[in-house]
């Protein structure tokens, strides 16, 4: 049995966690975006609760050999895929699909935050575009 409202809480802080990120109500259930892009979902399908992310090429197939994965009903030719959480969750794993799926969506400006670069651009003391003129 999982406690879905734990594993929501959970997967909230984690994507709201990641800069410029919000939560919205989309087709009855949380969508997590980045900027306007949805990069994560917590829905139940077919009786389960599950995590749903966008996954590259590379990885699906390894993914799908995984009993707990599925192809996202609707969106899946999109390159999304659905993780099934019917019992413990590896949060590793979990961590790791919702940052790359993220970083599918972000802004370079939320990438660069998020990697901890400084800001660049008019205001930041960088000049306008990050250079700053000889003698300052």
């Amino acid at each position: 049995m999982v406690d879905e409202k734990a594993v929501l809480e959970r997967l909230r802080k984690l994507c709201l966690g990641l800069p410029e990120t919000r939560e919205v109500e989309a087709w009855g259930h949380p969508n997590f975006r980045a900027g306007k892009r949805t990069f994560a979902v917590w829905e139940k399908y077919r009786g389960d609760w599950c995590i749903a992310v966008k996954v590259e090429a590379d990885r699906r197939e390894a993914l799908l050999a995984d009993p707990r994965f599925y192809v996202t009903p609707y969106i899946g030719a999109r390159g999304w895929l659905s993780m099934k959480v019917t019992g413990p969750v590896d949060w590793g794993l979990v961590e790791d699909l919702v940052g790359r799926s993220y970083r599918r969506f972000a802004l370079k400006r939320m990438l660069d935050a998020l990697d901890g670069k400084p800001k660049r651009g008019p205001g930041t003391g960088g000049g306008l575009f990050g250079f700053r003129p000889a003698g300052r």
